[in-house]
């Protein structure tokens, strides 16, 4: 299947269709588990991919094992379905402040650990975080980065290189108390539906090539390992569309 904006069109009205209908078993399906699996996984989720379908499907986890799970990784996967519903009804809207704040809500309102930790939930940060060695903005400047990144993203032209970017610079920024990363891997993936890119999931399984491509694209602004995940994630994804897709309705 050859990606085009024919494809693009025919993606988001099923993942719209399926969404509105309640349709768990087609790419709708696949995606939310896909993405809130591997999303929160990549920041210590002990989750697996039967709890993640169980959540979606059923809003329950079965197990037979004395296992004990952290009430936290349940609410923040429930979350992130709740998330990605927001961003599939707001795909209309440019990706600009009250977007992701919305985003960071949706993932973060039910998560009681955080609102113990007086952590802002659908806002930015109010206390300084830190990744790593990096620097990332604090509280009073990343009103300020966040609209800088904004203009320049408006202005740029819509490629894989200037998502890796976009990716990069936001991280770095951390607006957020927590919920970065999920945030962020989220509108990666909206902004492909956006732009007729095919979109991708990131792989728990690459975590350390995604964390070591994520500090040269914001130390060195050296893209290309990033860009490879990517493409890599693109071709994945393009296999489960096939056969998957419904035909959207010719304009006019």
């Amino acid at each position: 299947m050859e990606y085009n904006t024919t494809v693009n069109n025919n993606l988001i009205y099923t993942l719209l269709t399926e969404q509105k209908h309640q349709i768990r078993n087609g790419i709708y399906g696949y995606t939310q588990r896909e993405l809130a699996y591997n999303s929160n996984k990549i920041e210590g989720s002990t989750l697996t991919k039967e709890h993640t379908a169980s959540l979606f499907e059923t809003g329950s986890i079965y197990t037979d094992t004395d296992e004990v799970y952290k009430a936290k990784d349940i609410e923040e996967m429930q979350g992130h379905f709740a998330m990605f519903n927001a961003m599939l009804n707001t795909l209309s809207e440019p990706l600009n402040e009250q977007v992701m704040k919305l985003f960071h809500k949706q993932l973060k309102q039910c998560v009681f650990e955080d609102i113990a930790n007086g952590y802002n939930i659908g806002e930015y940060k109010a206390r300084r975080n830190y990744v790593g060695d990096i620097d990332t903005a604090t509280p009073d400047e990343v009103e300020q980065m966040m609209q800088e990144l904004l203009s320049w993203y408006h202005n740029a032209d819509k490629n894989l290189e200037t998502l890796a970017l976009f990716h990069a610079r936001y991280e770095k920024i951390h607006p957020f108390q927590d919920g970065n990363g999920r945030t962020g891997r989220l509108i990666l993936f909206r902004e492909c539906l956006k732009y007729a890119i095919c979109p991708f999931v990131l792989q728990d399984e690459d975590r350390p090539v995604y964390l070591s491509a994520i500090r040269k694209a914001q130390t060195i602004e050296d893209m290309t390992s990033l860009v490879a995940l990517m493409k890599k994630g693109q071709i994945r994804y393009l296999e489960k569309l096939d056969g998957c897709l419904m035909e959207a309705p010719k304009e006019g």
